[in-house]
């Protein structure tokens, strides 16, 4: 797999019937390691050894209903209280990030309410706050650490 723009992990792969499988901590099984999963399990690295939020509070490639269409999310992280505080949208590295994926992760928003938003294809990565009071998104150089 490509070299992404993330430290270096460490993780666990195996076969099965000829394809790569590779262990996610988060769903806890073996998944096939395509692309756009390898930016997935990168970004949760991320978020849980720079960033330090707690396993316990990271989802991966969960179900949302969106005006009578049931889409997946690839990441969420909750507050403690189970409101939601970030979204990370993943794409493959081959996929330039647009404005057409930032519309997609602004509409799971209006479901989800997220306070913080990422959009990574694991070479680039936007990071982004909610200001819901204007509509609109303010760029950051970061996410915030776990407090």
């Amino acid at each position: 797999m490509q070299k992404l723009n993330f430290p270096e992990y460490s993780f666990r792969f195996k076969s099965s019937e000829n394809k790569t499988l590779v262990f996610d901590e988060i769903r806890k099984k073996f998944v096939v390691l395509t692309p756009e999963e390898w930016v997935r399990l990168h970004a949760v690295q991320f978020l849980l050894k720079e960033k330090n939020y707690p396993k316990s509070l990271i989802n991966v490639e969960k179900q949302l209903k969106l005006n009578n269409t049931v889409k997946r999310y690839d990441i969420v992280v909750f507050n403690n209280d189970g409101s939601i505080f970030l979204i990370v949208e993943c794409k493959a590295p081959s996929i330039v990030i647009s404005q057409q994926t930032f519309d997609q992760i602004a509409r799971y928003n209006l479901a989800l309410k997220a306070e913080y938003l990422v959009v990574t294809n694991g070479l680039e990565h936007y990071f982004c706050q909610m200001d819901f009071e204007n509509e609109r998104y303010i760029f950051l150089k970061e996410i915030p650490n776990y407090k």
